[in-house]
């Protein structure tokens, strides 16, 4: 951000041509790489007409490589860093090329070596064919391209209608032009805007999931595994889809619960990251041609302007109602508006999935404590959040804090509304027992017994407690005499009734998240978290376990589990991972459980809805495969599967409501190791880096870790089958 003067300006993804002024500081007669889609001859055509001015008044030469068709020609995926990195020295002329080539090959053995000599191979492949494939583009003389290379293809811009608010304070930040604005232009009280993130349009995927309506089984996997909340799906009336744009698809409802209406699954494709998660979980397939799913990937920028009506096409559609839904039934859930979209996270994150789910459930009252992480990142504010709102203008609430003290900052919610809730219920019986007649408001017994002792344990009940909550204050409002307000110490009913009506909210139940990683989890903020466990408030601790320091770079903590690759563990993590969960057992009081999506989905649903129905504190231990386990990301839910049938990751419930029944409060949810503990580690680059590098530890430390597992699975059997103890 300091260079004002580039001899040389890349571009890695050719959308961001059209999103940024990317040679504001181009020197003149300096160079532009260009990571073109594009055959060569089209090239130029394709580029703004901004663009192409700029081009011309700077004398910029001009130089396209097609860097993502090399990557992945050469086995690398959607990683071009090493195809734009060789162009760069081709063009630069930093050192001769033969040096230069030298460097970068001698720079691959260095990081690269450790994982594999196909990874290297394929890396020495791109430079050469990185090399190969660069040509210079020769410019057109302006007014003779092709008008589809106008600014944006004459589509109204992405920030059309948006909130004023939106285009002066999010906007510049969009455009990388965050540093131009003035101290007042932000908010004075800390506090942002939700819901943001639908603002961005990135346009990142160059291939998004197409929905088939003929194979689908509407099973909603493909919602529910969704890191950024760009897949969803409705069930409407028939005749609201007789309006729909040109080549919307729709297919009529499977589920009996919605017998006669439509159903449809609709793609966010600008806000798509392109990862196939959902594609790669989704179990419809075309039994006469495989390969055909009822989700498969399509180029992306060709459907984006037919999506772009689609989707907003959709969004105008009416979202079922929610105390019609069975939310234990995944299909039926995963209809519930997410609250959590369009996230900055990494490509097929496994983290933000259960945000997601979390937000779905409990996001129309939801308070949430952050711990600083990854969650942190894609969850906070800056340049957008992906926090958003319901159309009644409901959403969680989310602040982020530190490592060592975000237990200790979440429970300071639950404390704070309880006590707001407490003094409301005393207010209200004061408003009845003790104001004399003609001096305020008096509520009938029954109504304020309702209020105070309403089951808001399901969404009918929320519902019902919502309205009795818009009665009060209507009656508070239409009774309360405005001229004499009194002073709130003076214990005149006027101003109970004005207190009372900034605490009504209060009444309805606050549904309060403690979130963060396993670096909070597992070792920083761990005493906080303890401290929470052994008491008995009401809160919800969600732990995005990636079994590594994500966020600051892939260090060890003690979630890694042994024989793992990690910073500060080069040859080997040689401890075991702590059980946090068994930890926390230990207590009796709490609820803890372990989830992994990927395995059992309707596992992970369950657990969500019992912790948070738990009338004390709960532990879910969620696991979130990461791009720092050297896996295919499309494949994470995969390797989600495999971590579980192995036993290195076991699902759990332990409920310490089940003991008045005379059951056990813990209940082993997974099955007998199925799959090697080997086989299963030998999928991810973490554990298989150690046989390359060191293969007598690599051999020794899973020989120790499949031991402890079995041990632990053993350990975890007696637990679930031990009845509780006399008196318990």
């Amino acid at each position: 951000y300091l260079i004002r003067q580039a001899q040389l300006v890349a571009c890695h993804h050719w959308d961001f041509l059209e999103q940024f002024d990317l040679l504001e500081n181009a020197a003149a007669h300096g160079t532009l790489l260009l990571n073109s889609p594009w055959p060569l001859e089209q090239s130029w055509a394709q580029l703004p007409g901004r663009i192409q001015r700029a081009i011309e008044a700077k004398g910029l030469r001009v130089f396209a490589v097609n860097a993502s068709s090399i990557a992945r020609a050469q086995g690398l995926g959607p990683s071009i860093n090493t195809v734009m990195q060789a162009c760069f020295f081709a063009l630069a002329e930093v050192m001769p090329m033969a040096q230069a080539l030298a460097a970068m090959g001698a720079s691959i053995e260095h990081s690269y070596a450790k994982k594999g000599r196909h990874i290297v191979a394929s890396n020495l492949a791109a430079i050469e064919a990185a090399i190969a494939g660069l040509r210079e583009i020769t410019p057109a003389p302006l007014g003779t391209t092709t008008p589809d290379s106008g600014e944006g293809l004459g589509i109204p811009g992405p920030w059309e209608g948006a909130p004023t608010a939106v285009r002066e304070l999010v906007v510049p930040q969009l455009q990388r032009r965050g540093d131009q604005l003035p101290v007042s232009a932000l908010p004075c009280d800390g506090s942002f805007a939700s819901g943001t993130s639908q603002w961005e349009k990135r346009n990142i995927a160059e291939t998004i999931p197409i929905w088939e309506p003929d194979l689908c089984v509407q099973c909603g996997k493909c919602v529910m595994v969704c890191p950024h909340a760009v897949i969803r799906a409705k069930t409407v009336e028939p005749e609201l889809l007789l309006g729909a744009p040109e080549g919307f698809r729709s297919a009529s409802a499977h589920d009996p619960a919605w017998e006669g209406q439509g159903f449809t699954i609709q793609v966010a494709a600008e806000d798509c990251t392109g990862c196939s998660l959902c594609v790669e979980v989704c179990p419809a397939r075309d039994h006469s041609n495989p390969r055909r799913k009822a989700l498969n990937m399509a180029p992306q920028r060709p459907l984006r302007q037919q999506s772009r009506s689609h989707w907003s096409f959709f969004l105008s559609l009416p979202d079922p109602d929610r105390r019609q839904l069975n939310r234990h039934h995944i299909a039926q859930q995963q209809l519930q508006q997410p609250l959590f979209e369009f996230s900055g996270a990494c490509a097929g994150c496994g983290e933000t999935p259960y945000l997601k789910l979390a937000s779905q459930l409990f996001g129309d009252r939801m308070v949430i404590a952050n711990a600083t992480g990854c969650s942190s990142i894609y969850g906070g504010n800056l340049p957008t959040t992906p926090w958003t709102t319901n159309p009644q203008g409901r959403g969680p609430a989310w602040s982020n804090s530190l490592f060592e003290d975000n237990a200790e900052f979440g429970l300071g919610f639950r404390i704070a509304f309880d006590q707001r809730r407490a003094r409301a219920e005393q207010l209200l019986r004061q408003l009845s027992q003790d104001s004399p007649p003609g001096s305020g408001p008096r509520l009938t017994d029954p109504f304020i017994q309702a209020l105070i002792g309403a089951d808001q344990s399901d969404e009918a009940g929320i519902h019902e407690q919502r309205q009795r909550v818009e009665e009060l204050n209507q009656l508070l409002l239409n009774q309360l005499d405005h001229n004499q307000l009194g002073d709130v110490n003076t214990g005149d009913a006027n101003s109970w009734a004005r207190e009372l009506l900034e605490l009504g909210s209060d009444l309805v139940k606050r549904s309060v998240w403690i979130v963060g990683g396993d670096g909070w989890a597992y070792d920083i903020g761990f005493g906080g978290i303890d401290h929470l466990l052994a008491g008995n408030h009401n809160v919800n601790l969600l732990v995005l376990d990636t079994e590594v320091y994500s966020n600051t770079g892939g260090q060890m903590s003690k979630s890694t589990p042994k024989g793992a690759v990690a910073k500060f563990a080069s040859g080997g993590k040689t401890t075991a991972k702590k059980d946090l969960g068994l930890m926390a057992m230990t207590y009796g009081s709490a609820y803890v459980a372990s989830v992994a999506m990927g395995a059992r989905d309707e596992h992970t649903l369950r657990v969500f809805l019992e912790a948070e129905s738990f009338p004390g504190p709960s532990l879910i231990l969620a696991y979130s495969h990461c791009i720092a386990h050297g896996i295919d990301m499309a494949k994470g839910m995969h390797q989600q599967q495999q971590a579980v049938a192995s036993g290195r990751w076991l699902l759990y419930r332990h409920d310490p409501r089940r003991r008045a029944q005379g059951l056990p409060a813990l209940v082993l949810d997974s099955a007998p190791p199925s799959l090697g503990l080997e086989e299963a580690m030998a999928g991810e680059n973490r554990f298989r880096m150690l046989q390359y590098s060191h293969p007598d530890q690599a051999r020794s430390l899973t020989k120790q870790a499949q031991g402890e597992l079995n041990e632990r699975f053993a350990l975890y059997q007696r637990l679930a089958s031990t009845p509780p103890a006399p008196g318990r």
